[in-house]
Formats: C-alpha cells, structure tokens, sequence
C-alpha cells in the first residue's frame, strides 16, 4: 500500500495528513514467520518507531496483523476485532470529544485482543482478556514495554482508571 491509499477517505486536515509517513515493519507473526506490515505514524516519529520495532523483532514477540486503519473503513472497532497493530487514525478517544493521540499518528496499539482496554464493565474489543500468559500479550516488565517507555512512550496498561493494555503514547515536548 502507498501513503496516498494508507491516508485515502482520512478526515483528518490536510495538515495532520501532510505530517504522517507510512512505514514497512518486519514482524513475527503468531505462527513464527516474519511477516512485513505497514503502519502510518507522525513523520517526526519514524526513526523511533524503526528503532521499537526492531526491538520488538529481536524478542521475537508475535504481532498478529499489522495493516493501515483504511483497510479497515476507518473503524478502530473493526481493527480491534482483527487483531490489528495500527497507530494513525482521525478519531476521539473512547467516550470522549477530545481527540486521540491517534488523530495525530502518535500512538500506537498492539494485539488488542490480547491487549484489551478495560473501564469498568466495558472491555474492547469485545470477548478480549488479559491473561499474561499468552503470547502476544505486554507485560509491564516485558521487552516491549520497555523498547517504547525508555524512549519516553507511555503505555495505558500503567493506567489507574481505566487500563489500555494495547495502548503506547508518545506525549509531545513542551518547550
């Protein structure tokens, strides 16, 4: 997939579009093999998200899909059925009006079935449960984790009130 089809039907502005990237990401899949994905994430993030992904790569650790949000129609609901690690999509948060920090390419989600988000009685995507024995699954003191957090990533599995195991965020600089 190019950029221009990862970004086709986005409604995000013309300039949040013109700052995202599309990158190739080798992986292991849950079978073993290394798959190549694609995710679209903020330009200024890419080096960064290479240099993760590798890590993640070299602790073997499975990655079950890795495709861009369009393929999904725009549904983080749908990509999250799927399985799918994706980062950039135009949206709110769960529950809000404030935009995620995925409308700006700047977070990233990984094997949310495994992974799920969890407030109260609500659990997404549906049927997901967090059992740190399977594989696929990020554990606080695991290698990846680790790769997004010492580059300054927060991840939503550290999260008092609501608990978004899948979720890693990369707050901007203040200057």
């Amino acid at each position: 997939m190019t950029l221009e089809e990862a970004l086709h039907g986005s409604l995000a502005p013309p300039e949040i579009l013109a700052q995202q990237t599309l990158l190739s990401i080798p992986h292991f899949d849950f079978s073993g093999a290394v798959q190549i994905g694609q995710i679209v994430v903020e330009r200024e993030l890419a080096s960064e998200i290479c240099d993760i992904f590798r890590e993640i790569l070299d602790a073997k650790f499975p990655i079950f899909s890795m495709k861009p949000i369009v393929a999904f129609d725009w549904s983080d609901d749908f990509s999250m059925e799927a399985n799918n690690c994706s980062a950039f999509n135009y949206r709110r948060k769960v529950g809000k009006n404030s935009l995620s920090s995925h409308a700006f390419g700047r977070a990233v989600d990984i094997n949310p079935r495994q992974n799920p988000y969890i407030c109260g009685d609500l659990t997404l995507p549906n049927g997901a449960i967090y059992d740190a024995n399977a594989p696929g699954t990020l554990l606080a003191d695991g290698a990846v984790v680790s790769a997004f957090e010492k580059r300054g990533w927060i991840w939503g599995g550290r999260w008092t009130r609501i608990q978004d195991f899948h979720h890693f965020e990369k707050p901007r600089e203040v200057a």
